[in-house]
């Protein structure tokens, strides 16, 4: 995520100083050494939306909405479209937004599959105040209302398939929206191809009110089969609101369209 699948967009950073050597990645968890290639990261906190257009561009246009795309652009989650009857639960289905039902939507149909060790997924419309009962303003959602976290725990995974099939596909960059990163190096997100890692790049702390911290990562040569994203200290829960846990939930999600790999 062999086809030509090139970033679209990418390449004209190719022979710019931010683009980082794979060998030279200085994140806790260095990229295997035999990796090719170049990455891009893209971080951003307060206001995020030059950080988004910058990565948007990397992982090319168009923004795809249905299945059978070419193999260019982008995909997106905002959680918005998920229905009530799967709002404020904990048994949210990894598998929402890649349907294989021919009759499905074609929102439903768009290449991710998230799982956690933990107990569940919980997509919300109330920035988890029903959770985290006491504190109205712990988080904020980008795209307003829904927002997203794992149950049971702080960490989750999102592999992909190909858009509305059960075929393994793979993606050229990944980025998400944090909420309310209060702690330096602990929410992260890291890259495999296989059981190979990519690295593990950090999200920035919050630097305003809002709470908003934004990473990204594109690769030019690299295939990302999964990632794997820590989101603060603990999981969200009652039990572990109080510091020193720092709590963080995620918004919008952002990757290349899916190849089959």
């Amino acid at each position: 995520m062999k086809k030509n699948m090139t970033l679209i967009g990418l390449s004209k950073y190719a022979g710019l100083a931010c683009i980082v050597l794979l060998s030279a990645c200085n994140n806790d968890h260095e990229p295997d050494a035999e990796i090719p290639g170049t990455y891009k990261v893209v971080t951003g906190s307060g206001d995020i939306n030059a950080k988004l257009a910058e990565f948007r561009t990397l992982l090319g246009d168009p923004l795809n909405t249905t299945p059978n795309q070419p193999a260019v652009g982008r995909r997106e989650i905002n959680w918005d479209g998920v229905p009530d009857n799967l709002t404020n639960t904990d048994t949210f289905p990894g598998d929402f937004f890649n349907s294989t039902d021919p009759g499905a939507p074609a929102g439903r149909k768009r290449g991710a599959v998230l799982s956690t060790p933990g107990q569940g997924l919980r997509v919300s419309n109330n920035d988890f105040t029903d959770v985290l009962t006491g504190d109205a303003n712990h988080f904020n959602a980008f795209s307003p209302a829904r927002t997203f976290a794992a149950v049971g725990s702080n960490k989750m995974d999102v592999t992909f398939k190909v858009p509305g099939t059960a075929t393994d596909a793979s993606v050229k960059g990944f980025g998400v929206i944090f909420s309310d990163v209060n702690l330096e190096n602990y929410t992260t997100v890291e890259f495999y191809d296989g059981d190979k890692s990519l690295g593990q790049f950090k999200a920035p702390v919050k630097t305003d009110e809002n709470g908003f911290s934004f990473l990204g990562v594109a690769f030019t040569d690299a295939k990302v089969t999964r990632v794997r994203i820590t989101s603060g200290t603990a999981a969200i829960g009652k039990a572990t609101y109080n510091a020193p846990n720092d709590q963080v939930i995620m918004d919008d999600f952002f990757y290349s369209e899916p190849l089959a790999q």
